[in-house]
């Protein structure tokens, strides 16, 4: 008997060349600071396309870049009564061409700073997730909390750009809360020069102006967090997170109105953000999906970027099986598949590569992968981040010279 014909076709899985690949080595946040020390008289080996900064930005003798956390150029457009300082250097963005740069994927806090710090993208430093596999321990490391130990320097073996423009001469700072003076993810991506936590956000501010004055060449990074914890917990539609808007924006105006002269400042982010309604249409819980579940032996990454560590020989089968259930709605991709579109970067290190899941899932729609048993507190968060959509993926580079 002939088989019925169903009423509508089956979904078609997206189209991996579709997916809006970060423009590393000519503009990402890991193109930035290789181009702010050419600017400087340093020019870094290894870093940038082809090993040379990729961005057209004009020198100054002395940088500061403040990386407001979560503050996606989407995010901050959409908002231009709480942020009207900002708002105003829209224009100046990327070397004045009013446009974004892209963060790297995935789009989260751990990957970016590095990609930052070491002028790198994912795939040469390292951090390639919010968590991600061990292939000496086979276990999750979560990057961002450095836990289970592994040892950084092992973990992530290049010098910050900060260390060699420290021994170029160059006058290099971190300012930043004191929590983060001793943390392994800023021993491997922001260490250099000289660390000096401030708990309040103005005096955060008023001495990175100070630090910027302190030498001919000075290089100066500072840090702000919650614009992204208020996102997480409240959602960007919150009342707690225009709150924080407002309140960096004020911040960004007092450090610019006290620049030293021959200075640019350029205030940019690690990640934007979008709030993922609560209910089974946009939220799908691993730990209760058997058809998911099936054949993965470790889930990592994030709710919006995942990584699938397969049991031996269940690849494939993992592969098509999350392409039929959530393809339509995430790009689904092999290991090689995502390595060979530069999802990671335009390389990936061979001690990187069994760090990457079998498959890599990013979202394209409104819609996360949580874990409420294993991740509990991440599956609970309103805002989200990691994939490569514009409105995770987009952020600032504004710029104020003097």
């Amino acid at each position: 008997m002939a088989h019925a014909v169903p009423a509508w076709p089956e979904p078609e899985p997206l189209d991996l060349a579709g997916a809006p690949v970060p423009r590393y080595g000519t503009g990402s946040l890991a193109d930035l600071l290789p181009t702010v020390t050419a600017g400087q008289g340093l020019t870094l080996p290894g870093t940038g396309q082809a090993g040379a900064p990729g961005m057209d930005l004009d020198p100054a003798d002395r940088v500061c870049v403040f990386l407001v956390d979560g503050l996606g150029w989407e995010l901050l457009r959409a908002h231009p009564d709480e942020a009207p300082f900002l708002t105003s250097l829209l224009d100046s963005s990327f070397n004045r061409t009013g446009r974004p740069i892209t963060a790297g994927f995935p789009a989260t806090t751990a990957a970016s700073l590095a990609s930052v710090g070491t002028g790198l993208p994912p795939g040469a430093h390292g951090l390639a997730g919010y968590t991600c596999l061990n292939p000496d321990t086979d276990e999750l490391m979560n990057q961002l909390r450095w836990y289970p130990w592994t040892d950084p320097y092992a973990w992530q073996p290049y010098p910050t750009v900060f260390q060699q423009a420290h021994a170029a001469g160059i006058h290099t700072c971190q300012v930043s809360s004191p929590h983060f003076e001793r943390t392994p993810l800023t021993d491997v991506a922001l260490s250099g020069g000289t660390f000096h936590g401030r708990l309040a956000g103005e005096e955060r501010m008023d001495l990175a102006a100070e630090q910027l004055a302190a030498g001919d060449r000075s290089l100066v990074y500072t840090y702000y967090a919650e614009v992204d914890g208020a996102g997480h917990r409240y959602g960007v539609d919150s009342d707690a997170w225009r709150g924080q808007l407002m309140y960096v924006d004020r911040l960004a105006q007092r450090l610019a109105e006290q620049l030293p002269p021959r200075s640019a400042l350029y205030v940019t982010a690690d990640h934007g953000m979008v709030d993922i309604p609560f209910g089974p249409d946009h939220r799908i819980d691993f730990d209760e999906d058997w058809e998911l579940r099936a054949g993965v032996r470790l889930l990592g990454g994030e709710g919006r970027a995942r990584h699938l560590y397969a049991h031996p020989g269940a690849a494939g089968d993992v592969l098509a099986v999350w392409r039929e259930v959530v393809g339509e709605h995430m790009w689904v991709a092999g290991r090689d598949e995502a390595v060979a579109a530069g999802w990671f970067g335009p390389r990936v290190d061979d001690r990187v590569r069994a760090r990457i899941g079998d498959v890599v899932v990013a979202a394209h729609a409104d819609m996360v992968i949580v874990a409420s048993e294993t991740e509990p507190r991440e599956s609970a968060m309103v805002g989200m981040h990691g994939s490569m959509t514009p409105a995770e993926q987009l952020v600032p580079l504004l710029e104020v010279r003097t």
